[in-house]
Protein backbone atom coordinates (compact mmCIF):
# COMPACT_ATOMS: atom_id res chain seq x y z
CA UNK A 1 0.00 0.00 0.00
CA UNK A 2 2.84 2.41 0.88
CA UNK A 3 4.54 1.73 -2.47
CA UNK A 4 1.31 2.41 -4.34
CA UNK A 5 0.81 5.72 -2.54
CA UNK A 6 4.46 6.67 -3.16
CA UNK A 7 4.18 5.87 -6.89
CA UNK A 8 0.89 7.77 -7.13
CA UNK A 9 2.48 10.79 -5.41
CA UNK A 10 5.51 10.71 -7.74
CA UNK A 11 3.21 10.43 -10.78
CA UNK A 12 1.19 13.46 -9.60
CA UNK A 13 4.32 15.52 -9.06
CA UNK A 14 5.67 14.56 -12.50
CA UNK A 15 2.40 15.42 -14.27
CA UNK A 16 2.18 18.77 -12.44
CA UNK A 17 5.79 19.62 -13.31
CA UNK A 18 5.21 18.67 -16.95
CA UNK A 19 2.06 20.81 -17.11
CA UNK A 20 3.86 23.78 -15.55
CA UNK A 21 6.80 23.38 -17.94
CA UNK A 22 4.37 23.27 -20.86
CA UNK A 23 2.61 26.40 -19.58
CA UNK A 24 5.96 28.19 -19.14
CA UNK A 25 7.03 27.23 -22.68
CA UNK A 26 3.69 28.29 -24.21
CA UNK A 27 3.72 31.54 -22.24
CA UNK A 28 7.30 32.28 -23.33
CA UNK A 29 6.54 31.53 -27.00
CA UNK A 30 3.40 33.71 -26.99
CA UNK A 31 5.24 36.57 -25.27
CA UNK A 32 8.28 36.48 -27.56
CA UNK A 33 8.67 39.70 -29.52
CA UNK A 34 11.07 40.08 -32.45
CA UNK A 35 12.30 43.63 -32.96
CA UNK A 36 14.59 45.80 -35.06
CA UNK A 37 16.16 49.00 -33.84
CA UNK A 38 18.52 51.87 -34.54
CA UNK A 39 20.60 53.80 -32.00
CA UNK A 40 22.85 56.82 -31.82
CA UNK A 41 25.93 56.21 -29.62
CA UNK A 42 28.43 58.58 -28.07
CA UNK A 43 31.64 56.62 -27.47
CA UNK A 44 34.58 57.57 -25.27
CA UNK A 45 37.51 55.43 -26.45
CA UNK A 46 40.72 54.77 -24.51
CA UNK A 47 43.39 54.27 -27.19
CA UNK A 48 46.94 53.55 -26.06
CA UNK A 49 50.29 52.45 -27.49
CA UNK A 50 50.75 53.46 -31.14
CA UNK A 51 47.30 55.15 -31.15
CA UNK A 52 47.81 57.07 -27.89
CA UNK A 53 47.42 60.42 -29.65
CA UNK A 54 44.11 59.41 -31.33
CA UNK A 55 40.83 61.21 -30.81
CA UNK A 56 38.94 59.93 -27.76
CA UNK A 57 35.29 60.79 -28.54
CA UNK A 58 33.31 59.31 -31.43
CA UNK A 59 29.73 59.41 -32.69
CA UNK A 60 28.39 56.17 -34.12
CA UNK A 61 25.28 54.52 -35.45
CA UNK A 62 24.04 51.11 -34.37
CA UNK A 63 21.63 48.76 -36.13
CA UNK A 64 20.26 45.82 -34.15
CA UNK A 65 17.82 42.94 -34.32
CA UNK A 66 16.68 40.98 -31.30
CA UNK A 67 14.11 38.90 -29.50
CA UNK A 68 12.53 39.58 -26.12
CA UNK A 69 11.11 36.57 -24.27
CA UNK A 70 9.36 37.89 -21.16
CA UNK A 71 12.04 39.09 -18.74
CA UNK A 72 15.03 38.20 -20.91
CA UNK A 73 16.23 38.77 -24.45
CA UNK A 74 19.05 38.50 -26.93
CA UNK A 75 20.22 41.08 -29.47
CA UNK A 76 22.66 41.08 -32.40
CA UNK A 77 24.15 44.43 -33.39
CA UNK A 78 26.49 46.21 -35.79
CA UNK A 79 28.05 49.57 -34.88
CA UNK A 80 29.80 51.99 -37.23
CA UNK A 81 31.62 55.09 -35.95
CA UNK A 82 32.18 58.23 -37.96
CA UNK A 83 35.97 58.42 -38.34
CA UNK A 84 37.93 61.50 -37.44
CA UNK A 85 41.42 62.93 -37.67
CA UNK A 86 43.69 64.73 -35.24
CA UNK A 87 46.90 66.70 -35.81
CA UNK A 88 49.86 65.21 -33.91
CA UNK A 89 53.59 66.09 -33.85
CA UNK A 90 54.14 63.21 -36.32
CA UNK A 91 51.42 64.34 -38.75
CA UNK A 92 47.67 63.85 -39.18
CA UNK A 93 46.35 60.74 -37.36
CA UNK A 94 43.08 59.37 -38.80
CA UNK A 95 41.18 56.83 -36.68
CA UNK A 96 37.97 54.82 -36.88
CA UNK A 97 36.32 52.15 -34.70
CA UNK A 98 33.52 49.68 -35.53
CA UNK A 99 32.01 46.72 -33.68
CA UNK A 100 29.58 43.86 -34.05
CA UNK A 101 28.42 41.32 -31.51
CA UNK A 102 25.69 39.96 -29.25
CA UNK A 103 24.17 41.16 -25.97
CA UNK A 104 21.95 39.33 -23.49
CA UNK A 105 19.27 41.49 -21.87
CA UNK A 106 17.35 41.34 -18.61
CA UNK A 107 14.13 43.38 -18.30
CA UNK A 108 12.45 44.51 -15.09
CA UNK A 109 9.00 46.00 -15.83
CA UNK A 110 7.93 48.93 -13.64
CA UNK A 111 4.32 49.81 -12.92
CA UNK A 112 1.12 47.99 -13.75
CA UNK A 113 0.79 49.33 -17.27
CA UNK A 114 4.10 47.92 -18.57
CA UNK A 115 5.22 51.25 -20.00
CA UNK A 116 8.67 51.33 -18.34
CA UNK A 117 11.44 48.72 -18.15
CA UNK A 118 14.77 48.80 -16.31
CA UNK A 119 17.38 47.04 -18.48
CA UNK A 120 20.60 45.18 -17.71
CA UNK A 121 22.96 43.94 -20.45
CA UNK A 122 25.88 41.57 -20.74
CA UNK A 123 27.55 40.78 -24.04
CA UNK A 124 30.55 40.21 -26.25
CA UNK A 125 31.71 42.11 -29.34
CA UNK A 126 34.46 42.14 -31.93
CA UNK A 127 35.94 45.65 -32.01
CA UNK A 128 37.63 46.61 -35.30
CA UNK A 129 39.74 49.76 -35.22
CA UNK A 130 42.05 51.57 -37.63
CA UNK A 131 44.68 54.25 -37.30
CA UNK A 132 46.40 55.97 -40.24
CA UNK A 133 49.40 58.22 -39.73
CA UNK A 134 50.80 59.45 -43.04
CA UNK A 135 52.01 56.18 -44.64
CA UNK A 136 51.86 54.09 -41.43
CA UNK A 137 48.69 52.03 -40.96
CA UNK A 138 47.58 50.22 -37.81
CA UNK A 139 44.50 48.03 -38.30
CA UNK A 140 43.43 45.54 -35.69
CA UNK A 141 40.44 43.78 -34.20
CA UNK A 142 39.94 42.31 -30.77
CA UNK A 143 37.11 40.57 -28.88
CA UNK A 144 35.88 42.39 -25.78
CA UNK A 145 33.14 41.94 -23.20
CA UNK A 146 30.42 44.51 -22.48
CA UNK A 147 28.20 45.29 -19.51
CA UNK A 148 25.56 48.00 -19.18
CA UNK A 149 22.26 49.22 -17.84
CA UNK A 150 19.49 51.61 -18.73
CA UNK A 151 15.78 52.15 -19.19
CA UNK A 152 13.15 51.67 -21.88
CA UNK A 153 9.79 53.39 -22.45
CA UNK A 154 7.14 51.45 -24.40
CA UNK A 155 4.88 53.86 -26.31
CA UNK A 156 2.63 50.99 -27.37
CA UNK A 157 3.05 47.27 -28.14
CA UNK A 158 5.08 48.04 -31.30
CA UNK A 159 7.21 51.14 -30.62
CA UNK A 160 9.65 51.75 -27.76
CA UNK A 161 12.57 54.04 -26.95
CA UNK A 162 15.58 53.14 -24.83
CA UNK A 163 18.64 54.74 -23.21
CA UNK A 164 21.63 52.60 -22.15
CA UNK A 165 25.04 53.29 -20.63
CA UNK A 166 27.65 50.62 -21.35
CA UNK A 167 31.28 49.80 -20.55
CA UNK A 168 33.30 47.52 -22.86
CA UNK A 169 36.67 46.10 -21.87
CA UNK A 170 38.78 45.20 -24.92
CA UNK A 171 42.29 44.94 -23.42
CA UNK A 172 44.14 45.06 -26.76
CA UNK A 173 47.62 46.55 -27.21
CA UNK A 174 46.19 49.74 -28.79
CA UNK A 175 42.65 49.82 -27.34
CA UNK A 176 41.91 49.38 -23.63
CA UNK A 177 38.19 50.12 -23.19
CA UNK A 178 35.17 51.95 -24.58
CA UNK A 179 32.49 53.73 -22.51
CA UNK A 180 29.32 54.65 -24.39
CA UNK A 181 25.84 56.05 -24.04
CA UNK A 182 23.23 54.97 -26.58
CA UNK A 183 19.75 56.28 -27.33
CA UNK A 184 17.43 54.76 -29.89
CA UNK A 185 14.10 53.39 -31.05
CA UNK A 186 12.75 49.84 -31.43
CA UNK A 187 9.96 48.42 -33.57
CA UNK A 188 8.41 45.19 -32.23
CA UNK A 189 6.71 42.86 -34.69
Amino acid sequence: MKKTLLLAGVACVMMTAQAQAGDWYNNMMHNTKIYVGADYAFDSVDFKGALNEAKEDYNSGIFNVGARMGYMGVELFGQWAFGDSKDTPDGKLKTNINAYGMDLYGYLPLGCEGKYDIIGTLGVADYYYKGFLEEKNDTNNHIGWRVGGGAMYNFNEHVSARLIGRYAYIGASDLNHVAEVTAGMRYNF
